[in-house]
């Protein structure tokens, strides 16, 4: 195993301009580009690898995907995509957008949750599995990504993103919160208090050893919203050129090991031991 204090980082270099299409959302822009364009980079290198164009295309599955703000942009890319999200709000939403972009033969949505995710989806069933936001929810997240990589196919890739410890310590530090922060830091699951809405955070560290033990190999980790939480709004909307600015200082300092103990999110992308090989 890796040492968890340096997480493995990939010499991939995201490119920003994919997710600058909708001027209208900047906030959004910040919030995915990083992870977007990694998911999007090992897609279509499991495309490739397997021989599936964008006529075939692969067999996703997004744990927790809520109204689809992956899921869509990724049945455009012409993969099939199977939603489980326990909100029916959010899959009829879901179904709504995908019709709205034309991909609705490519998207499915069950209702259901990471604890009991073979009640409803094949085990060993898909390429890729993007784990977004749900192991900070679950009782148990060793369970969770047991359940996402049993998911899997031999080749296979999981997409994990996940709340960093570091970024909300700093986030309370700077609102002047300096007794949570405090607490977030010295608390085992990274919670500010008795308020925080959130069950679990995650060092880069802790999601690699969770990854690991869960057998797959550590392809790259990258630092998430690391600037993008503490640059005040009005200023990305209205300063001529700051958003284009910030997202190519975020996916400079994204897979910089340095940054990640201060991002707010943490994406690691794992692979298995045959889709390594291929």
């Amino acid at each position: 195993m890796s040492d968890p204090m340096r997480p493995p980082v990939s010499h991939h270099h995201p490119q920003t301009a994919s997710l600058r299409s909708d001027p209208s959302r900047p906030r959004a822009s910040l919030r995915t580009a990083v992870v977007w364009d990694v998911l999007k980079d090992a897609l279509d290198r499991r495309a490739k690898a397997t021989g599936r164009d964008a006529h075939v295309g692969l067999d996703v599955l997004d744990t927790g995907g809520g109204s689809g703000n992956f899921a869509v942009p990724v049945a455009r890319l012409g993969h099939r995509v199977t939603v489980v999200d326990p909100s029916p709000n959010a899959l009829f939403a879901l179904e709504r957008r995908a019709a709205e972009a034309g991909v609705a033969d490519r998207v499915r949505g069950v209702q259901g949750d990471a604890h009991g995710l073979f009640d409803v989806v094949e085990r060993g069933g898909y390429d890729a599995v993007l784990c977004h936001g749900v192991l900070e929810y679950v009782d148990d997240p060793a369970e969770g990504i047991g359940n996402a990589v049993a998911a899997l196919r031999s080749e296979g890739v999981l997409s994990l993103l996940a709340s960093g410890l570091g970024g909300a310590v700093l986030a309370r530090a700077l609102a002047g919160h300096f007794k949570e922060a405090r607490h977030a830091l010295d608390d085992p699951n990274g919670r500010w208090g008795e308020g925080d809405p959130v069950p679990h955070r995650f060092t880069a560290g802790q999601l690699t050893e969770l990854v690991e033990g869960a057998g797959l190999r550590v392809a790259s980790v990258h630092g998430v919203r690391v600037f993008a939480d503490l640059v005040p709004g009005v200023l990305v909307d209205t300063e001529p050129g700051a958003l284009d600015a910030l997202l190519r200082l975020e996916a400079a300092a994204a897979e910089l090991p340095a940054f990640h103990s201060v991002a707010t999110q943490l994406h690691v992308l794992g692979e298995t031991q045959r889709a390594t090989e291929a």
